[in-house]
């Protein structure tokens, strides 16, 4: 029997290349059903090739137009809206959720897909940025598996399989650095958004490309690391490896270290999240050793502002990453499109996370009126 599997953010960077992976595995897996938010056109192609039971476009103003695409589809059906996806990923026949979506909007359908009792491949790290308290209560609550489907926590997964309650001393995060590593703040000032989306070493999405670039990335998936694994922020250790080769590593208490290591391909990490605890064939460049060296660096916390704000918003706790993250999104929006500068990125979340209220208790509505509020001061913020 074939696995079902519901693909949220189908035509992102990570949802093609899982779609990749299915079609290589055409005999394991079938999609499902395919989600997008505003890319109705890849998203009817999608459909046409890989017919799925469903399709939903989460801007429903574009329903109409992508109706009218499937036409000659009658056996895919189409909806709409935000409420559309998280009633979708509680479909009887679905096996697993591969979450893919970018930001906040990943939360809500992460804990309903939980609720249905729906392995969850988790790509969308802000969802537990943002509630990691409440997704891995809920997780133990259902008896859900969350598979990291980063390559960076896949890398640790994969580290600690077979080590069973082995303590760990501490993890070791590599982080590429991104494009503006050997950069000095005064050249930091005039970088632009098409400098900070050539990323070095892999090929993501816009979004998660800046992130990367401000390092705001490297922050983000510490927090996911101390809520998939159990370790303390302080135990985590973001190491610069400008190769991307070894994806992380986990230190033992016998001074032991157990790394994954592979070419930068996320096809990788998608296919383990699917198949664990099985490893399965998959087409692509293979790593050689003797290529180049493997180089180490400690993060310049100064240079890179936002990762020391992504630590400190653990030290907090509560609903702070959760601002750090409604934040992020919105400066990251704006640089983008030009009305934020690089540096002043880090300027405006730091703002904001003094003035949004704090909640050391939060619920899941607490999280949505935070990520509304900060969104508003932020963007007020970047506009003076």
């Amino acid at each position: 029997m074939k696995k079902q599997i519901c693909i949220l953010g189908s035509t992102g960077s990570i949802g093609t290349q899982a779609l990749d992976v299915i079609e290589q595995h055409a005999d394991l897996y079938e999609v499902y059903c395919l989600t997008a938010n505003n890319r109705y056109e890849e998203l009817a192609v999608q459909a046409r090739k890989f017919k799925p039971a469903a399709v939903v476009i989460a801007n429903e103003s574009l329903y109409e137009p992508l109706c009218r695409l499937l036409d000659d589809c009658p056996e895919v059906k189409v909806y709409a809206g935000k409420a559309a996806l998280d009633e979708i990923v509680q479909a009887e026949p679905i096996d697993m959720v591969l979450t893919a979506l970018v930001g906040f909007a990943g939360l809500s359908p992460t804990i309903q897909a939980i609720k249905a009792h729906k392995k969850v491949c988790l790509a969308n790290k802000e969802t537990l940025v943002v509630a990691g308290e409440l997704i891995c209560k809920l997780a133990q609550q259902y008896h859900v598996p969350i598979l990291p489907v980063d390559s960076e926590h896949s890398a640790i997964f994969q580290s600690l399989v077979g080590e069973d309650d082995n303590e760990i001393e501490k993890i070791l995060l590599t982080a590429s650095g991104g494009p503006f590593r050997t950069f000095t703040l005064e050249q930091m000032k005039g970088v632009t958004a098409a400098d900070a989306l050539k990323h070095p070493t892999w090929q993501m999405g816009a979004k998660i490309t800046i992130d990367s670039a401000t390092v705001m990335n490297k922050g983000f998936e510490v927090i996911e690391a101390k809520w998939l694994f159990g370790v303390p922020a302080e135990k985590i250790q973001v190491l610069i490896h400008p190769q991307s080769i070894v994806h992380s590593a986990v230190q033992f208490v016998d001074g032991g270290v157990k790394a994954q290591l592979g070419v930068p391909d996320m096809r990788l990490p998608i296919q383990y999240a699917f198949s664990f605890p099985k490893r399965l064939h998959l087409d692509g460049a293979r790593l050689d050793m003797f290529k180049q060296p493997l180089e180490f660096f400690e993060p310049d916390f100064k240079k890179f502002k936002c990762l020391a704000l992504a630590y400190e918003s653990i030290r907090q706790g509560g609903n702070m990453p959760c601002v750090v993250n409604a934040a992020n999104e919105v400066v990251n929006e704006a640089f983008q499109q030009g009305r934020c500068t690089y540096l002043g990125m880090a300027d405006v979340i730091e703002k904001t996370m003094e003035r949004v209220a704090f909640d050391a208790a939060p619920t899941f509505e607490t999280y949505v009126e935070t990520d509304a509020m900060a969104r508003r001061m932020a963007n007020e913020l970047i506009t003076k």
